[in-house]
């Protein structure tokens, strides 16, 4: 593993040689994956003016660059238009949610995928387990079901007070848990205890858990549009700070963990850049120019 430093960044000097070098001497663009929280804006949700400036270049330069996130699609819309694409592909809610980028199209995007998944039985374990935790979900159409008034900004719509049975009836694309009572580390405990089949899940910073269906993750569906891209593998870069986005730095030719990151996801990673706060995806962004 590497840590990026400044030598490997590009300055404006230079800015228009390395774009032709990248995409166009070599034939081929970049597909470039970022994270969101804790990756493009900080815990508090600021983006810097050095990580949109450099993620706007990269956009410009022509290369594919794709949010790939948790949040869910109207959480995730302001940041694809704070960083310019207009053009291209999104992926949300973990791999869940694939959108189409056009601005002919309705509201600029379509979705072209959508993976559903019946969250009863993981719902009914883990509330057995954890029954102070606060659940909420995000159903085919969009809706976010909730206990408890449990609202979150990357949910992107107010949420749906129900009782545990209308979600337990409900198909989920994205199952959220989240408590303030216990530990990332209890969380990890109670998912071994119940042994979740037929779920994808990742725990967050905080007792946070995140559940897509089986199989599904941001790695997965970012692959699926490589596949349709036509883009090398080698030509893929990644930039995450998450458990979430451990898959996502195993699949990418070129895998960033943010210099906050866990030591896990720092495992994964063929480099380690700056923090959040120090404006660690502007680097990695302004060195692909």
């Amino acid at each position: 593993m590497t840590t990026l430093t400044e030598s490997s960044v590009a300055g404006n000097d230079d800015r228009r040689e390395t774009e032709t070098n990248n995409t166009e001497l070599n034939g081929h663009r970049l597909m470039v994956a970022l994270d969101v929280d804790g990756t493009l804006v900080d815990h508090d949700g600021h983006m810097s003016p050095a990580v949109r400036e450099s993620a706007q270049a990269v956009v410009e330069a022509g290369h594919e660059v794709m949010i790939a996130t948790g949040r869910s699609l109207n959480a995730t819309l302001p940041i694809i238009e704070k960083i310019g694409v207009e053009r291209g592909y999104a992926v949300c809610c973990n791999g869940g949610v694939t959108l189409r980028l056009h601005p002919e199209l309705d509201g600029g995007y379509e979705v072209i995928h959508k993976a559903t998944f019946d969250p009863a039985p993981a719902l009914r374990a883990l509330r057995e387990r954890l029954p102070s935790a606060k659940y909420a979900l995000e159903d085919a159409d969009g809706n976010f079901l909730s206990t408890e008034r449990f609202q979150d900004a990357s949910f992107g719509v107010e949420a749906i007070g129900v009782d545990f049975q209308t979600m337990l009836d409900a198909m989920a694309v994205r199952v959220v848990v989240f408590s303030t009572e216990n530990t990332p580390e209890e969380f990890n405990e109670a998912i071994e205890h119940i042994g979740l089949a037929g779920v994808t899940y990742s725990v967050g910073w905080t007792a946070w858990l995140d559940i897509a269906a089986a199989g599904v993750t941001k790695a997965s569906a970012l692959e699926d549009l490589r596949l349709q891209l036509g883009i090398d593998p080698t030509r893929t870069v990644a930039v995450g700070d998450g458990r979430n986005d451990i898959e996502m730095l195993g699949w990418a030719g070129r895998g960033v963990a943010m210099g906050q990151a866990p030591e896990e996801v720092i495992a994964v990673a063929d480099e380690v850049t700056k923090s959040v706060y120090d404006d660690g995806a502007a680097h990695v962004l302004r060195s692909l120019l």
